[in-house]
C-alpha cells in the first residue's frame, strides 16, 4: 500500500514543480488546450449520434416490445459512449504528448536536471523520436482497444457489469495513461515499450496511485489542460523511480536502495535497447 501513497505523492510533486516554473506551465497547457478543443467536438458529435449509432447496430431488437427496447438501447448506448470516453481518455494523453512533444521532452528534462543536474539524452533525431512515439502510441491504443472491447461486454453482465467492471476501466486507465506520461523519460533513456510495461507492471500500485487519480482529473476538461504539465513532471519522478534513479524525495542513492537494483531497463542511449526494433 506504500506504493498507493508514493504514487499519488509523484502527481503531486509534479504539480508543485509545475507552480515554481510558471513560464513553462504556461507552454506546456497550449499543446493541452488545442488537442482538448478537437477532442470536445468530436465527444460531443458522437454524443448526438450515439442513438442513431446503436439503431443501425441492433436492427434484430426493432420489433421488441416496451420497456424492453428502449432499456436495451439505452444501455448500449451508455455502454457505447462510455467505451469511446475511456478511449478518449487514453488517446488524448498521447496525441497531445504528440503535439506538444518539444515543450513536453523540456519540462521532463528539467525535471531530470533539478534532481542530481543530468538529463539522458536518447541520441535521435526529432523525426525518428516523433516516429517511435507514434508507432509505440499506436501499440499502446491497440492495447486500450482490446481492453475496452473486453470491458463493454463484461458491462453487460448483471450487477458486475454496473459495479466491478467501471471500477477496473479505471485502473486501466489509469495503468496506460501512466504509461504514455512516463514513456516521455523512458524514451529518453532508450527504454522499449516492451519494458515499460513489464517495469509498469512490475509496481502496479505505484502506477494506478498515479494514474487513476489522474484519470478522474481529465474527466473534467478545463482541469485536464491545467494538468497536463504537472503530469508530465509526474510521471518522470515516477520513471525514475521506477529504474531506481534518485527522486527529489529521496537523498542520491537512497530510492535505488529502497527499490532494489534495477531490472536490466536501460539508463542512457545504450546499443542494447533500440527502440526502433522494439515490440
Amino acid at each position: 500500500m506504500r506504493d498507493l501513497a508514493v504514487g499519488m505523492g509523484y502527481l503531486i510533486k509534479g504539480q508543485r514543480w509545475m507552480v515554481r516554473h510558471p513560464r513553462a506551465w504556461g507552454l506546456g497547457m497550449l499543446p493541452a488546450l488545442i488537442t482538448l478543443v478537437g477532442y470536445v467536438v468530436a465527444l460531443f458529435a458522437l454524443a448526438w449520434w450515439t442513438g442513431d449509432i446503436v439503431r443501425w447496430l441492433t436492427p434484430f431488437a426493432d420489433d421488441w416490445g416496451s420497456p424492453w427496447l428502449d432499456l436495451f438501447r439505452t444501455t448500449l448506448a451508455v455502454l457505447f459512449f462510455g467505451g469511446a470516453l475511456l478511449l478518449a481518455l487514453i488517446t488524448f494523453t498521447a496525441v497531445t504528448l504528440l503535439v506538444g512533444q518539444p515543450f513536453y521532452e523540456s519540462i521532463s528534462e528539467d525535471v531530470d536536471r533539478s534532481v542530481d543536474g543530468h538529463a539522458p539524452e536518447s541520441g535521435l533525431p526529432l523525426w525518428r523520436e516523433l516516429l517511435i512515439a507514434v508507432r509505440e502510441s499506436t501499440a499502446v491504443l491497440l492495447r486500450v482497444a482490446l481492453w475496452g472491447t473486453l470491458l463493454f461486454a463484461a458491462g453487460f453482465l448483471p450487477v458486475v457489469g454496473q459495479t466491478a467492471i467501471p471500477a477496473i476501466g479505471f485502473c486501466v486507465s489509469g495503468f496506460f495513461l501512466t504509461e504514455e506520461l512516463a514513456a516521455v523519460a523512458l524514451a529518453r533513456r532508450r527504454v522499449p515499450l516492451a519494458e515499460r510495461l513489464r517495469l509498469l507492471r512490475s509496481r502496479k500500485l505505484l502506477v494506478l496511485g498515479f494514474g487513476v487519480p489522474l484519470t478522474l482529473l481529465f474527466l473534467v476538461p478545463l482541469v485536464a489542460v491545467v494538468v497536463m504539465p504537472g503530469a508530465v513532471a509526474g510521471a518522470t519522478l515516477l520513471a525514475r523511480d521506477l529504474l531506481g534513479e534518485p527522486t527529489s524525495q529521496d537523498p542520491p542513492g537512497e530510492s535505488a536502495a529502497a527499490t532494489g537494483p534495477t531490472t536490466g531497463a536501460a539508463t542512457g542511449p545504450g546499443p542494447s535497447a533500440d527502440p526502433a526494433t522494439a515490440g
